[in-house]
């Protein structure tokens, strides 16, 4: 829901207390101090109030957003029933006559400088009218001396009920419709932030179909050159497995162009479902093939696996965490797969240097490496990736020595 329904709402809950608190005090007028008021003209002005608030009740469960318009035109219409029953209830001499403030507060607060100002002179004029036309409601008795002393007393008594009622209607709905604009607020940073991600993420993979393309001339030169060095006699056999070493890694970066250069339709078609223990079986395989040099050790969970949407987005965003791994130190890298109800998690410990502790709250955006070589493009990758799954990493230092990946994926999102 859009606009200003929550302060709408709000609304609704102060009028509530407004209603409770003229109530108790033409009661306690009537009742207590016998003061001469007519009860039926401020009755209708309640049931009035209470009509409209209703009415606006029901109103919010419908599905159109609150424009600014009918918010300010809700907040016109209490104040036009808050100096009807001023009117009826001594007017400017009325201690509750800054009941009026109400509707301006809420208006200074939710609605643009117009609405602002037309609110100002809407209660300006209504309090300026309350000075000279109202019905008194203690008439003037000149045989009665101490009645004067007696109306200041009254008047008092209730300016300083008056003064509990604002400061409840300011402390409490005030402060709420203040944390609703500010929780908005903080929705609509969210959505700009998300925006520019979503263009870098746009600007990547223009950078990456360009860089796709420029790159297959250098590899197919890379090809033809380490096949004449292959044919030619003169080399030893651990030339010739280097050469070989060699050719294997050109054919991977071949393949990662191929994979680069496929169609979101491709990618969707090529989808599947298949077990969590498949996938990081596919996974590792994939990944002992680009790092022969990596020694590691796998933990898997024992009972029935959980079903996994097999992408190529997937697979690569965890390729992408274990060879920051293996760039951290390459030898005993330890790896754990286990599952409850809600969640796939997957932990990748490295005994590398660690964790930087001045870029640990920077991990994740593009651009931040803590490698020297680094682009800074793999985690952020990674971590939009893991994001669509409802999934997110988190890296922190591990005890001892080295860092702590952590992958916590959704099941209901990752199922296929």
């Amino acid at each position: 829901m859009t606009g200003n329904h929550q302060q709408l709402l709000q609304l609704t809950y102060i009028r509530f207390v407004i209603l409770f608190g003229q109530c108790c005090a033409i009661a306690f007028a009537l009742l207590y101090l016998h003061i001469d008021i007519h009860p039926w003209p401020l009755g209708l002005a309640l049931v009035l109030l209470s009509l409209l608030n209703f009415m606006t009740y029901a109103r919010l469960h419908s599905p159109w957003p609150v424009t600014q318009p009918e918010f300010f035109t809700q907040l016109i219409a209490d104040a036009i029933i808050y100096g009807f029953i001023l009117y009826q209830s001594g007017g400017g001499t009325n201690p509750f006559i800054f009941m009026l403030l109400i509707p301006l507060i809420i208006t200074v607060m939710t609605l643009s400088s117009r609405y602002i100002w037309m609110m100002a002179i809407t209660v300006t004029s209504i309090y300026g009218s309350l000075l000279v036309y109202y019905v008194p409601v203690i008439p003037i008795m000149s045989e009665h001396r101490h009645s004067l002393p007696e109306l200041f007393n009254i008047h008092m008594l209730g300016m300083w009920l008056n003064f509990i009622l604002t400061v409840i209607v300011i402390t409490y709905f005030i402060v709420r419709i203040n944390r609703a604009l500010q929780r908005q607020q903080q929705h609509l940073i969210e959505e700009r932030e998300a925006k520019v991600h979503h263009q870098q993420i746009l600007a990547l993979g223009t950078m990456a179909a360009g860089t796709a393309h420029e790159l297959g001339t250098p590899l197919s030169t890379m090809r033809v050159i380490l096949h004449e060095m292959e044919i030619d006699p003169t080399l030893s056999d651990e030339q010739k497995e280097d050469i070989g070493i060699l050719q294997q890694q050109v054919q991977i970066c071949a393949d990662k162009l191929k994979q680069l250069a496929r169609s979101v339709a491709e990618e969707k078609n090529s989808e599947k479902t298949s077990l969590v223990t498949t996938f990081l079986d596919e996974v590792l395989e994939q990944w002992k093939i680009t790092r022969p040099e990596v020694t590691y050790s796998a933990s898997i969970q024992e009972d029935l696996p959980p079903d996994l949407r097999n992408t190529t987005a997937l697979r690569q965003a965890i390729l992408n965490l274990l060879n920051n791994a293996a760039d951290a130190c390459p030898d005993h890298i330890d790896i754990t797969l286990c599952w409850d109800t809600v969640a796939i998690w997957l932990t990748i410990r490295d005994y590398g240097a660690g964790l930087p502790i001045e870029q640990a709250n920077k991990l994740g955006q593009p651009f931040i490496s803590t490698k020297g070589k680094g682009l800074g493009i793999g985690l952020f990758l990674t971590s939009t990736t893991l994001a669509h799954y409802d999934g997110e990493v988190k890296l922190y230092p591990a005890q001892g020595k080295g860092t702590m990946t952590e992958v916590r994926l959704s099941r209901r999102a990752v199922h296929g």
